[in-house]
């Protein structure tokens, strides 16, 4: 006895493997799931983050971060000196306020300005991002803040770089509102002389070409 051909009831979408509309909805939820590369920027707040607090879990005595106080970020900060590379002169040295010395010398290395100024950014954002209050930021208390003018003064004088960027920025805002003025004043002197030729009186319609009577004149006639 011959039996009919059955009908495959297996639908193709089915299969394992899947069909081009259910590997693509999966390519695109598994792209959707994967999170994107951290930044630089992120990629050094974490790390930052990280070396501090194993600076707080060797601290002796041991310091958590709840009473972390802007005195104890100060005394991070001069703890790093240490892996410092920028030579910052002492008042004795021969080439103190020099920036290019023609000699080595031994005055130390400590950490630039900058790059403590930089630092400190990222420690005051990665503390509030992980839990701390605005209000209680050791990073951005007052005391840091003095401690980050003073050495930007010190390595000012020390270095002789001086450190000028809020001018900079006062100048660039002077120079784009000065723009303006400066396009008015470059008019060509065609224009200029266009615009002088609009205001003229009408021509008569007189042949003779002579000019129309006074008025004052014809009033003072009557």
């Amino acid at each position: 006895m011959i039996f009919p051909k059955t009908q495959n009831l297996m639908d193709p979408v089915s299969k394992p493997g899947g069909g081009p509309s259910e590997r693509s909805s999966a390519g695109a939820s598994a792209a959707a799931t994967t999170p994107a590369p951290a930044s630089r920027y992120e990629s050094q707040k974490r790390r930052d983050w990280n070396t501090f607090l194993q600076y707080l879990k060797n601290h002796k005595p041991p310091l958590s971060l709840a009473r972390c106080s802007g005195a104890h970020v100060i005394e991070f900060l001069k703890y790093l000196d240490q892996f410092g590379k920028t030579k910052v002169h002492s008042s004795g040295c021969p080439y103190f306020g020099h920036p290019n010395p023609p000699a080595p010398c031994p005055c130390p290395l400590k950490q630039a300005w900058g790059s403590l100024d930089a630092l400190i950014g990222r420690l005051r954002a990665a503390y509030e991002e992980n839990g701390g209050r605005p209000e209680s930021n050791p990073f951005a208390a007052r005391a840091v803040r003095i401690f980050l003018r003073e050495v930007r003064e010190s390595q000012a004088k020390a270095r002789g770089i001086p450190y000028e960027k809020k001018k900079r920025k006062r100048h660039a805002a002077f120079a784009s509102a000065a723009a303006p003025a400066a396009a008015i004043l470059s008019v060509p002197p065609e224009t200029h002389v266009v615009l002088a030729s609009v205001d003229h009186q009408p021509e008569t319609s007189d042949p003779s070409g002579a000019p129309p009577p006074s008025t004052t004149a014809a009033s003072t006639a009557v």
